[in-house]
């Protein structure tokens, strides 16, 4: 059986499908982990431990010695969705109440679902659309979208709208592992190499034990404001992305566009700051359902999107070349022998 490539034919299946898994065993044994104990158990239930090991991985894969035009790139797009993720949640904050929206149609929408949707792009959907529609200094660019990997930026972003306060203390303890990840890959490129080939095999990992905390009955509910969170992502985080990528970064805006996604590794996050902040606890399952909707929407759709995109873009630019030669070619001076012609 090739399980391996079936997976890979849904759109973020790496982390999706094994976060399905978990909830199945959480909805219909949710004393499994307990029932079995030791190395069971911790599978079931070592969300925490398995990220800080995948966050230390992912910060040992950014090489900084990147071409210039990369990391401008690169910078472009983080500070930019960064940017859009804070004033999202500062205008949301205006209007969801702290522990979210209990009726109707958006009923467990909260801010902490919007901003751990919005601020971390899919950087493995980014590098495979661009490799396909972009130039490779685009493809490339992806090198500092790791930054966002964990719940640091998140962190930041609800601090910074006023929305949550984090000890300090707090911060380095989430940053830290990546930081020494990221310090040993770039002390020694055998490093980087030897820990980034743990990066996609502990995706399963974590996703099945984040699924481990999802009751199936709280994803059926999440469904449409998921669903809608993630149209909401791309059209809020694409626009801005697709300007900053032409008139900053120097790009068609198709980069910009590519980068309008939802991390697959953004489910954890909710999680991550619910341990930190005891009253976001009672909102982390949905707004972990809502992540995960977000990123298989954004997942299909994006590549699709990107592609248009850049077809049109090529379309105009073909139409201008043309238009450009049939000028010449009218206000061109005749052939000499014409000319002579036209004389005599």
């Amino acid at each position: 059986m090739k399980l391996k490539k079936a997976i890979d034919r849904v759109p973020g299946g790496l982390m999706l499908v094994p976060l399905l898994l978990g909830a199945c065993v959480h909805t219909f044994a949710p004393g499994a982990g307990k029932y079995l104990g030791s190395f069971s158990n911790g599978l079931i239930t070592g969300t925490v431990p398995i990220l800080a090991v995948w966050f230390f991985c992912m910060g040992a894969t950014i090489d900084l010695r990147a071409t210039g035009a990369v990391l401008r790139k690169s910078g472009t797009l983080l500070v930019t969705k960064m940017a859009v993720a804070w004033i999202v949640t500062l205008i949301a904050s205006h209007f969801i109440p702290i522990d979210g929206i209990k009726g109707g149609l958006f009923a467990g929408l909260s801010v902490l679902a919007i901003t751990t949707s919005m601020d971390m792009t899919n950087g493995g959907l980014y590098a495979a659309v661009m490799q396909q529609y972009g130039s490779k200094e685009e493809a490339g660019a992806f090198v500092l979208m790791s930054i966002e990997s964990g719940p640091l930026v998140s962190m930041i972003i609800l601090g910074a709208a006023g929305v949550a306060f984090f000890e300090p203390r707090l911060f380095v303890g989430a940053v830290l592992p990546f930081l020494i990840g990221f310090a040993l890959g770039n002390i020694d490129s055998e490093l980087r190499d030897f820990f980034g080939r743990c990066v996609h095999p502990l995706i399963p990992f974590f996703g099945f034990a984040l699924g481990n905390g999802i009751d199936l009955h709280v994803i059926a509910t999440s469904g449409i404001p998921g669903i809608m969170l993630g149209f909401a992502v791309i059209v809020v985080t694409g626009i801005p992305l697709i300007l900053a990528d032409r008139w900053l970064a120097g790009g068609n805006g198709a980069a910009g566009l590519a980068a309008s996604s939802t991390a697959g590794a953004a489910v954890a996050n909710p999680a991550i700051i619910g341990e930190m902040i005891p009253s976001f606890k009672p909102m982390v399952p949905a707004a972990t359902a809502m992540v995960a909707a977000a990123c298989l929407v954004t997942a299909i759709l994006v590549p699709i999107l990107t592609a248009l995109w850049v077809r049109r873009v090529h379309a105009r630019e073909g139409t201008v070349q043309g238009a450009r030669e049939a000028f010449v070619a009218a206000n061109a001076p005749p052939p000499i022998g014409e000319q002579r012609d036209a004389h005599v």
